[in-house]
């Protein structure tokens, strides 16, 4: 049967590597699931692979979109799943590696159709949102679906928007569109996930920010801050450069500290998503031999 090898885990575990070294042994490509390295211009801030990774496996959706454009979990799902199906044409496995969590749900589970919001009541939120603050959002959204309203990060201004316009386009709760219901695919999907002790992964991660410095991390966010505005760049790596020279940050030396104590929450955060998902089976990266035996069998 057709296998999908999932390999995911927290930013800074080592999915890269391993990912290339899968995808050798069993004469495949690679799927990116990343939203971020999905753009161009910001190679060094999303630790996407390098060109000599790239040339050493075929690789899907890494800096295929320009940091302008708009593009989302649900999209991703259409695409991601067209790629596939062609390459098990070919290939009896494929590997998607990744640490953005809506993507590897889009593709393992299925999003929900969401209506596409017009452009009036996105404007409409978007004037409420730079004139009245988040916290008018918050309390619409309450108002409109208060059964979202507890489930949803409220501090993440772009998913409280969403909400808030779906919630108007339909005339209805965002959340009576939430069906939770997964999709079948047809294929098999191995769900490997990597972790490392806590202390091991915080010092990889606190290393790889010094190196990514190191690389030219503060030129490549400079030249994308004129365009601080869109999505793609409301990401740890940037955001802390922007607010420096915003004058919200005191000095470079504490934007680079937030930006290794932000990758560690982020971690965190993808570690507690991941855990619910009793289809996982974890490995240390250095167990190889042990994830491959795990797929073999």
């Amino acid at each position: 049967m057709k296998t999908l090898i999932v390999l995911l885990g927290p930013t800074g575990v080592g999915k890269t590597d391993l990912s290339i070294r899968l995808a050798q042994r069993f004469c495949t490509s690679i799927v990116s699931a990343d939203s971020r390295q999905i753009y161009r211009g910001i190679e060094i801030g999303t630790a996407a692979p390098t060109a000599k990774q790239l040339s050493t496996v075929p690789h899907y959706f890494i800096g295929t979109k320009a940091l302008t454009e708009e593009y989302s979990a649900g999209q991703y799902e259409i695409d991601a799943l067209q790629v596939i199906e062609e390459l098990f044409l070919q290939h009896d496995y494929v590997v998607l590696t990744g640490g953005s969590m809506m993507y590897i749900d889009a593709v393992c589970n299925g999003m929900d159709d969401i209506p596409t919001v017009s452009d009036s009541i996105r404007r409409k939120v978007q004037d409420i949102y730079q004139n009245e603050g988040l916290a008018t959002l918050q309390s619409m959204l309450k108002q409109l679906d208060p059964t979202h309203y507890n489930k949803v990060d409220l501090c993440n201004y772009r998913r409280v928007m969403h909400a808030v316009e779906v919630c108007l386009q339909m005339g209805k709760p965002y959340s009576t569109l939430l069906s939770h219901r997964k999709k079948e695919r047809p294929f098999r999907i191995l769900k490997i996930g990597l972790n490392r002790p806590r202390p091991e992964l915080y010092d990889r991660i606190n290393k790889r920010v010094h190196l990514m410095v190191e690389s030219g991390l503060k030129a490549e966010a400079q030249r994308v801050y004129p365009l601080k505005s869109y999505n793609s760049l409301n990401t740890v790596g940037f955001k802390e450069w922007f607010a420096l020279w915003d004058g919200k940050i005191e000095s470079e030396q504490r934007a680079i500290e937030l930006i290794q104590q932000n990758s560690r929450h982020y971690a965190k955060r993808q570690l507690t998503w991941f855990n619910r998902d009793t289809d996982i089976t974890w490995f240390h990266p250095d167990d190889e031999n042990a994830i491959i035996q795990f797929i073999d069998s």
